[in-house]
């Protein structure tokens, strides 16, 4: 069996579950959430498994969900860094002090795809950039997640600051503490990318995936499907697009996003050699 078919099952049972989510709801809709928090995260974790070893694992989803859930923990407590907010009672499984023990798991789950992108578009190199484009990759998929979460009603905002246009009730201040957290997961994982390889996109190509149809798929969603976050469709397909748009036009430059290339170009590093055409 393939070392990365953990991965493709898991990934095929979160797609299948979006897919699902808008043609139900209720608690059939909690759980279709759940399915894909859960399965997700089993995808990110086992494609780093296979691919970056044990440890990187390991401290990957230490950070990620562990400073998720500590920032989670304390932003419903105090009301930093995001904002006063509640979560709904019971609807997303077990809690820690009033957080969902699911919600941590979709800081992976969400974070996984966009740092296995930007590897793919900025050459180790210059960790800064990485940083940077992680960053608002990540805060691009809760312009996403957080409107469908809010309409569905996971969690509520009672915050007293104005909202982006579009996006009420989420308060300004919600994106400043996800920029905040999503860019120390980001430097730590620049951190643990420091002097391994970049992954061809052959090994790649199931956490790619899963990024380009949260990107593409989203929006469409959004705007079609679930028409009442047509606003979010805007937002995230903007704000993942910082990473999307430089990985298709990579792509389109070597071939497809499956092919291998023992040697793959990032597409701002402008000291590498041209791809074939």
């Amino acid at each position: 069996m393939s070392r990365q078919a953990p991965t493709v099952v898991a990934a095929v049972v979160a797609v299948s579950a979006q897919i699902v989510y808008p043609l139900v709801d209720g608690d059939a809709r909690d759980t279709v959430t759940v399915v894909v928090v859960l399965a997700l995260t089993v995808a990110a974790v086992a494609h780093a498994w296979a691919t970056r070893g044990g440890r990187w694992t390991a401290i990957m989803l230490a950070v990620t969900a562990g400073l998720g859930l500590f920032s989670e923990i304390l932003g419903t407590a105090t009301g930093f860094p995001f904002g006063c907010y509640t979560y709904a009672d019971g609807r997303l499984g077990p809690e820690l002090a009033g957080v969902p023990l699911l919600v941590p798991l979709a800081w992976t789950a969400g974070s996984y795809p966009v740092w296995i992108a930007v590897t793919h578009v900025v050459d180790r190199s210059r960790p800064a950039v990485r940083v940077a484009l992680a960053t608002v990759g990540i805060v691009g998929w809760d312009l996403y997640l957080d409107p469908q979460m809010v309409a569905d009603g996971q969690w509520m905002w009672c915050s007293p600051h104005p909202s982006p246009p579009g996006l009420e009730p989420i308060p300004w201040t919600n994106y400043l503490g996800w920029l905040l957290i999503a860019g120390a997961i980001a430097v730590t994982l620049a951190w643990l990318d420091r002097s391994r390889p970049t992954s061809t996109r052959r090994e790649d190509v199931v956490p790619l995936s899963l990024f380009l149809w949260t990107w593409l798929g989203s929006a469409l969603a959004h705007a079609v499907f679930l028409p009442e976050l047509g606003w979010s469709a805007v937002y995230g397909l903007v704000g993942m697009g910082i990473v999307g748009v430089p990985l298709v036009t990579r792509s389109r430059r070597a071939g497809t996003i499956s092919e291998c290339s023992p040697t793959p170009r990032p597409v701002f590093d402008d000291r590498a050699p041209e791809w074939p055409h």
